[in-house]
C-alpha cells in the first residue's frame, strides 16, 4: 500500500552518515562524479517538488532519493538513468539529493539513502531502500519499470513526460538521438519542468512565431498551457462544482481540464462535446478548448478521431 505524505516525521536517520566515508567532490557529470541529469531524468529540490508531484498525473514517475555526492549512489542512478532514457517518455526519473533536501525524505518517511518509489497520479509506492544488489538492479530496470507504466495506464496516467536537454559537459553520446529536440525548445522544456507552465507556454509561443510549421512546439504549449490552468487544481472541488452547475460553461472546462491531466481523455471530450451540442450559445469556448486538447495526444490517437468527427457534425 502506498504511503501516504506525513510531514512533520522526525528527520533522524533520514541522511546515511555511512555516505560521509564515501564523499566525492565531483560536479554531476563529470569524471569520477554522479551520472549527469538530462533526457528523462532530472533533479528535483522543494522548489519544483510539488510540481514533480503533480507532474505524476500525466506520467509516472521514479522518484530516486540519494545523495549526489555519495559514490555509493552512482551505479544505481547511472543505471536508473540509463533504463529510463531507453523508455523514451513512457515515465520520469527525478531524483531528490536528500542531504540538500532533507524535508523532503523526511516527507516520505525514508530513513535512508538511497530510496525508491514511484509515483502515479501523486501517489507514493516504495519499491526499494537501500543498496540494491546487482540482481536487484537488475530486476527493477528490466521488470519493475515496464510494470509501472502498464500500471500507470490501468490508472487513465499515460502521458509523455518531457525531454530536458542534458547539462553542459553530459555525455551526449549516451542519449539516443531520437531523444534530441531543437535547441530553441530548451528553455520552454526548462520552465515547464520547473513548474512555471504559463512562462513555458510564452516560450512555446515565441518558438512558434519564429517557425508556425513548429508541431512539436505546439503540441507543448496546449500542454503547458492546459496545466498553467489546472495543475493546481482541487480535484474534488472542481468535479463538485461541474455537478452542482451542469450549464456552466467555465465549470465545465475546469472539470474537462482535470480529466486530460489525469489522463482521462475521452471523459475529456466527451464532456466538452455534450456540453456543446446541449448549449449551442457556448459552442465556440467549448470548440477553441477542444481544439487545444487534439493538440496533446499522439497524432493518430482515435480518441481525437472520433471527437473530431463528433464535433463537426454539431458545428455542421
Amino acid at each position: 500500500m502506498a504511503q501516504d505524505f506525513k510531514p512533520g516525521i522526525s528527520l533522524a536517520g533520514a541522511v546515511d552518515l555511512e555516505g560521509l566515508k564515501h564523499q566525492t567532490k565531483a560536479e554531476p557529470g563529470q569524471a569520477g562524479g554522479a551520472p549527469a541529469a538530462g533526457g528523462y531524468v532530472i533533479d528535483v529540490t522543494e522548489r519544483n517538488f510539488q510540481a514533480m508531484v503533480e507532474s505524476s498525473a500525466t506520467f509516472p514517475v521514479v522518484l530516486l532519493m540519494w545523495v549526489e555526492t555519495d559514490d555509493r549512489c552512482f551505479a544505481m542512478a547511472r543505471a536508473l538513468g540509463d533504463a529510463v532514457n531507453g523508455m523514451n517518455g513512457q515515465l520520469q526519473l527525478a531524483r531528490v539529493d536528500v542531504a540538500k533536501d532533507p524535508a523532503i525524505a523526511q516527507a516520505f518517511g525514508v530513513q535512508g539513502a538511497p530510496a525508491l518509489f514511484a509515483l502515479i497520479a501523486g501517489r507514493p509506492m516504495p519499491i526499494l531502500e537501500g543498496l540494491p544488489t546487482d540482481d536487484e538492479l537488475q530486476q527493477i530496470t528490466t521488470h519493475v519499470l515496464p510494470q509501472l507504466v502498464q500500471v500507470a495506464a490501468q490508472a487513465g496516467v499515460t502521458g509523455t513526460a518531457p525531454y530536458i536537454e542534458p547539462a553542459a559537459g553530459a555525455d551526449d553520446a549516451a542519449q539516443p538521438a531520437a531523444m534530441q529536440v531543437p535547441p530553441a525548445h530548451a528553455e520552454a522544456h526548462r520552465l515547464a519542468q520547473e513548474g512555471d507552465y504559463a512562462g513555458a507556454a510564452a516560450a512555446y509561443e515565441q518558438v512558434l512565431e519564429a517557425d508556425a510549421s513548429d508541431d512539436v512546439a505546439r503540441r507543448e504549449r496546449a500542454k503547458a498551457l492546459l496545466l498553467a490552468r489546472s495543475a493546481d487544481a482541487d480535484v474534488r472541488a472542481v468535479r463538485q462544482a461541474a455537478a452542482d452547475a451542469p450549464d456552466d460553461l467555465d465549470a465545465q472546462l475546469a472539470v474537462a481540464d482535470v480529466d486530460m491531466i489525469g489522463g482521462q481523455i475521452d471523459d475529456a471530450f466527451g464532456r466538452l462535446l455534450d456540453f456543446a451540442a446541449a448549449h449551442r450559445d457556448q459552442m465556440d469556448p467549448a470548440r477553441e478548448r477542444m481544439l487545444e486538447y487534439f493538440l496533446i495526444p499522439d497524432a493518430g490517437d482515435e480518441r481525437v478521431a472520433r471527437a473530431r468527427r463528433r464535433l463537426a457534425t454539431l458545428m455542421y
